[in-house]
């Protein structure tokens, strides 16, 4: 089998760990995400594409491989759905998952303005990517700090959730669930960063739950960000294709899906044409 990498870090620790193990037997490439989509060769497919970015460049490229009838996992639509937190929470509301109260503007100077705000509040970039906003608010000062530099940016506003500083960080790899307790961003800082969260110490609907989002998101690969509130989840955040870190058994996951989707006994996850960005009805 031919398994490409669509990436520029090959040698992320969970894509270099499944490459070493496929490599004995079937062959490993990685693919420039920067390469003009219209550079593919339609004759000289790779088996099964695994997509670890999500640049413009990137999205389009993975389109091309699919109007070619190749498998990408993450497919592009599911990607660019990750990336717009406005459509992301009105899909997991739709859907019934327990996403948190989301709301939008326009731009983060909008905010300075309007004296509805109820703090402390989350705030972040709509557009989810690499050093995006994520600050919590407690008061008009803050607010008006992060407008000095953030005015014109389009930000979603989630009402703060107490918490015990700790996210529940819960990865998905064809179906199957990895978990740890990561410090929160928005927390005071802890002497660990990181605390061991064993799968079989969570309840069985909190991972019918995750196994869900995959489901609604049209994912393979994916991470969900939970915190408890009243013994219940609440999901803050997702992400297409994220960065599993140390996890037991998540190599061996993310290969065995890579062949079983380029054997053909396994069909990437696609979402309805209603449930792209372009189609959701997300608002500003």
């Amino acid at each position: 089998m031919r398994v490409c990498l669509l990436t520029p870090a090959p040698d992320h620790p969970l894509l270099a760990a499944a490459a070493e193990l496929l490599t004995p037997r079937h062959r490993v490439e990685t693919l420039d995400p920067g390469t003009d989509p219209c550079a593919v060769d339609p004759s000289a497919l790779a088996d099964v594409y695994l997509m670890k970015t999500r640049t413009p460049r990137a999205l389009a490229l993975a389109r091309r491989l699919e109007a070619h009838g190749a498998p990408v996992l993450n497919s592009a639509a599911a990607t660019e759905l990750c990336q717009d937190r406005t459509a992301m929470a009105d899909l997991a509301l739709r859907a019934g998952l327990p996403f948190v109260a989301t709301t939008t503007a326009a731009r983060l100077g909008h905010l300075v303005e309007d004296a509805s705000l109820v703090a402390p509040v989350v705030i972040k970039s709509r557009h989810s990517r690499r050093h995006d906003l994520v600050a919590r608010v407690d008061d008009a000062a803050r607010l008006r700090s992060l407008a000095a530099e953030w005015r014109d940016e389009p930000v979603v506003v989630q009402q703060f959730t107490p918490n015990d500083g700790w996210d529940h960080k819960l990865w998905v790899i064809g179906g199957e669930v990895f978990a740890e307790f990561r410090r929160s961003e928005l927390a005071a800082p802890a002497a660990e960063r990181t605390r061991p969260l064993p799968v079989r110490d969570l309840p069985a609907d909190w991972l019918d739950m995750v196994r869900r989002v995959g489901e609604v998101f049209a994912l393979d690969v994916y991470g969900v960000d939970l915190l408890e509130v009243a013994g219940a989840p609440l999901i803050v955040d997702i992400n297409a294709f994220p960065g599993v870190r140390g996890q037991r058994g998540a190599p061996e996951a993310l290969a065995d899906l890579a062949l079983r989707t380029a054997a053909g006994r396994h069909r990437p996850r696609t979402l309805p044409p209603a449930r792209s960005v372009a189609g959701s009805p997300v608002g500003p």
